[in-house]
Parts: structure tokens; C-alpha cells; sequence
């Protein structure tokens, strides 16, 4: 710690009470005067971590107010990122999870770019089978960063889904989502009980909690039972 530079160190003190609850959403934060006083640092080192986390969207700033706690209910995601079995559940359907994977692996090159992490280091990957009333309806293949979900592979998919746990142990701060439309693989095919060569809906999305990139996942649905929506709320302007 004695050699992390200040500007880092007040990062992660503001990282760290945020996560800890300690301050909340659109909670106000210490000025860039309180923390240089508490860290023994100049008021340019303090502006630097403040500034450093505003551009990161950990913290917003407005002129003449101070600085604040992001509100991370309004990324800039176009899709709201929802379990699926809470879709399902809001049909009035029943919801179920078939465990195809659970394991860790070796991070391939890709792989390690998503999430961030040394190429070869050890990540975790699930392979789940969604299922609306015993229906095959979305594979989703999830590979996770485990320094930040460390019990990745202790729960219970079943009951719990890994968008779920994951919201609980590394809360979102963002997510990034590529949408197209595919021809599904083989393997997939047998997954999601396709018999013919039917289109399927390829959502790839990367989250991220204050502390860095948690998951990168792969979701496939049959086009024909899947669609996306979602509600837009624009903020208005500070």
C-alpha cells in the first residue's frame, strides 16, 4: 500500500465505502479539500481520483453542489439487464434451470480480454439451459472474473440464476450488450431442441461492478421464442 500512489489510495477508499454501503447512491462524497486533508496529499492529487471515477461513472459531479455517488440504475444501456427467470416468472410461466457446465478453465486469449485478466489465469465458466415450462429457451455460456464472484462455482444454478448472484456479491455498474442474429451450432441445436436450421438471437454481454469487469457472457435464443424490449428513462440534464 505504501507505494500505491495517493491518487490511487483515495480511489480506492472511495471504492471501497461505496461498496462497503457506506455511501449510496446520489450520496455526496468529501470535497477534493477534505480528502486532501485526510490523505496529507495537494488538492490537484484529490481532483485527479474524484476526477478519475467521474470519468468512469463511479461518481457525478455538478457545478456548485459537489461531488456524488453515481446513479447506477441509469447507465447508458439500450437493454435492462433482468434475470431471465424473472421474465419467465412475469409470464406466469415456470421457470427451471438445467447445469450443462460448471468448472474453472484456463483464460484463452479472447476470453481474457473480456474480462481483463491475464491470458492462462484461471477464470470461471458456467453453461446453463434456461427453460420456460420444461421448454428449452436460452443457453446462456458465462465466463467470470473470480476475483470478483470467489463462490462462482459453490451455488446452486438451479435456485439461484448467475445474473442473481452476481448483482448480489459484485453489484452492476455497467454493461455493454452486441445483439445480432446467428445460425446456431450444433451442440447448440441439440441444447435447445432445434431440428431445423432456424435462426437464434445472439445477445454478448460484458458487466461491471465499481471494481472492474465481472463477466463476459454469451446468451442464444430461438429466434422464433425470444425478443428483446425495454423501457428508455433519459436523465435530465445537471
Amino acid at each position: 500500500m505504501e507505494n500505491t500512489p495517493k491518487f490511487a489510495q483515495i480511489k480506492q477508499h472511495i471504492i471501497d465505502n461505496i461498496r462497503a454501503g457506506v455511501w449510496h447512491e446520489n450520496q455526496q462524497v468529501p470535497s477534493e479539500n477534505e480528502l486532501a486533508n485526510q490523505f496529507k496529499v495537494s488538492r490537484m492529487t484529490a481532483r485527479r481520483a474524484l476526477t478519475e471515477l467521474t470519468d468512469s461513472g463511479i461518481l457525478t459531479r455538478s457545478q456548485g453542489l459537489g461531488t456524488f455517488v453515481a446513479s447506477f440504475k441509469s447507465q447508458s444501456s439500450l437493454l435492462e439487464i433482468k434475470s431471465i427467470a424473472e421474465e419467465v416468472r412475469q409470464r406466469n410461466s415456470h421457470y427451471s434451470c438445467t447445469v450443462l457446465s460448471l468448472e474453472s478453465i484456463a483464460a484463452l486469449a479472447p476470453i481474457a480480454i473480456a474480462l481483463g485478466v491475464e491470458i492462462d489465469s484461471q477464470i470461471y465458466r458456467s453453461v446453463l439451459l434456461h427453460n420456460e415450462n420444461d421448454t428449452p429457451l436460452q443457453v446462456e455460456e458465462r465466463f467470470v472474473n473470480p476475483a470478483l464472484a470467489a463462490d462462482y462455482l459453490q451455488q446452486n444454478f438451479s435456485e439461484l440464476t448467475p445474473h442473481e448472484y452476481l448483482s448480489n456479491v459484485a453489484p452492476l455498474t455497467e454493461a455493454r450488450h452486441t445483439v445480432e442474429a446467428i445460425m446456431p451450432s450444433e451442440e447448440v441445436c441439440q441444447w435447445l431442441n432445434l431440428f431445423n436450421e432456424e435462426p437464434c438471437l445472439q445477445v454478448i454481454r460484458r458487466t461491471w461492478s465499481s471494481s472492474g469487469i465481472v463477466s463476459f457472457a454469451r446468451l442464444v435464443s430461438p429466434g422464433s421464442k425470444y425478443r428483446l424490449g425495454g423501457h428508455l428513462t433519459f436523465k435530465r440534464p445537471i
